[in-house]
């Protein structure tokens, strides 16, 4: 198939891969043709997080547009491994089809499991008996993952092997104490340590209620963006100056915005 002689794309991974290779070949893009595999990492997580905006606002147009852009950006790092000679995409997809066979035995080899948490421990246990595996269960988590979906991460993989907290109790009250140290640390070094504890423990309450920590952080966030966005409309309207008001009127001004946005 010859791109220029047929502008009515099917929307085809094939056509992508066709158009991906013109952009890094000799009449190419410029600017395509100078990028690696490295200079394209941090585009790649900009696009996964606003795809991730985009699900979370159930904006489905975007999320066409965010997954298209996130497969673009897995197209052409294939293209470029390719081009290197360092491994093909057929060997992406092979790599992960026979994973995913691998680890649902349930499915391809009619193994019975009883329950979605079954498959998660048995998908656990073949891993660890997989070549190449990691010398503990959390050594696979990506160094470089946000800190807060690292740490929800580690602790659900650690209470898999049994280490965790008896009771929900023991959750809560870690948070308590942890809280405690903080307020007792008297140096910025000591503040730093006692706070990332506090963090974690608050993680760990997230994980005990079944909450997605990094979700519902992003969530708190979007209210304090829509409020803080009102809060300064309001003050517009009122031909006011929101540093110069008063502690009062600042929390009148918070609560009112809270009433108009919740």
């Amino acid at each position: 198939m010859s791109i220029k002689t047929n502008p009515h794309y099917q929307g085809t991974y094939d056509e992508l891969k066709q158009v991906v290779e013109k952009l890094l070949g000799p009449e190419g893009c410029p600017w395509d043709k100078e990028q690696t595999q490295h200079s394209l990492k941090e585009m790649l997580l900009r696009e996964c997080y606003e795809l991730v905006e985009a699900i979370e606002s159930d904006q489905f147009e975007d999320m066409i547009e965010e997954l298209g852009d996130v497969m673009f950006n897995i197209v052409i790092q294939m293209a470029i491994a390719e081009e290197q000679n360092l491994f093909t995409d057929k060997k992406v997809f092979k790599g992960v089809i026979n994973k995913l066979v691998r680890r649902h035995p349930h499915v391809f080899q009619n193994k019975g499991v009883t329950s979605a948490r079954e498959v998660e421990a048995n998908w656990n246990n073949l891993k660890k008996n997989e070549k190449h595996v990691e010398r503990t269960i959390i050594d696979s988590v990506p160094k470089t993952t946000p800190a807060l979906m690292y740490a929800q991460e580690v602790q659900k993989r650690a209470a898999s092997e049994g280490l965790d907290w008896e009771d929900y109790d023991g959750v809560v009250g870690k948070v308590a104490e942890e809280i405690y140290e903080l307020r007792k640390a008297s140096s910025e070094e000591q503040r730093e340590s006692e706070l990332g504890d506090l963090l974690f423990s608050i993680v760990n309450v997230a994980r005990w209620l079944g909450i997605d920590a990094e979700a519902s952080l992003r969530h708190a966030n979007k209210r304090f963006f829509t409020r803080f966005e009102t809060i300064t409309q309001l003050t517009e309207q009122r031909s006011k100056d929101l540093s110069e008001l008063s502690s009062q009127e600042k929390d009148d001004l918070w609560k009112e915005a809270k009433s108009l946005t919740s």
